[in-house]
């Protein structure tokens, strides 16, 4: 069976906070509500669209709204890769996972739709065996339960999976699931919430980082 190196997507595969930051500014300027430092937003992101719009109004003194969190899906979903693009060295990181015998795969709480919108925009999308969204199953990160339901779908197993992520989310799912964990410290998570985890400074450490863990 092949080893399977599993990713989170906002902070881990790609920069995502330019686009969900204008996104979130726009919604609260249908409030007239400022909108807030970039700063803001990447200590907001991690735990899905839900959770990101919900820390946004509570900032601004509201509290959560389905129509809020309507807005912002459609709104985002038609500009989710204006400004957001891979990290640096994720495109040939990724090619030399396939190319050395790992299957790839993608658990993130975003919501599946606009993951794979995304991954598609980038062309990233095609090298993925699953892609596992906030929404895709009953659970999400950091129950181990979301990232064992991706590597089920991506024909992969617990003892043969790495996963590779920038919050303490995907340290904890893995930790459940019986996963290696790999803290990416080019994310938007402190290096805190490695818990532990190796950390990867840079994608192009990862190859040598997995190969390790695969035989050893």
């Amino acid at each position: 069976m092949h080893p399977i190196a599993v990713f989170d997507l906002d902070g881990t595969l790609v920069d995502s906070a330019p686009d969900l930051h204008a996104a979130l500014d726009r919604l609260m300027a249908t409030r007239d509500l400022p909108g807030f430092a970039r700063a803001e937003v990447v200590a907001m992101i991690g735990d899905g669209a839900k959770v990101l719009v919900e820390r946004a109004l509570a900032a601004r003194g509201l509290p959560f709204d389905q129509p809020a969190l309507d807005h912002f899906l459609e709104d985002y979903g038609a500009h989710a890769a204006v400004e957001t693009a891979p990290f640096a060295g994720i495109r040939d990181t990724l090619e030399a996972l396939l190319q050395d015998g790992w299957r790839l795969a993608v658990c993130t709480n975003k919501p599946v739709a606009p993951a794979i919108t995304l991954l598609r925009e980038l062309g990233l999308a095609d090298g993925f065996a699953a892609i596992g969204g906030g929404d895709s199953y009953p659970t999400r990160k950091p129950d181990p339960a979301h990232l064992l339901a991706t590597l089920r779908d991506a024909g992969g197993k617990a003892e043969r999976a790495v996963m590779i992520g920038d919050h303490h989310n995907d340290m904890a799912a893995a930790k459940g699931a019986g996963v290696r964990p790999i803290f990416a410290g080019w994310g938007y998570g402190p290096v805190a919430m490695a818990a532990g985890a190796p950390i990867a400074i840079t994608p192009a450490e990862l190859p040598a980082l997995l190969a390790t863990l695969r035989d050893g």
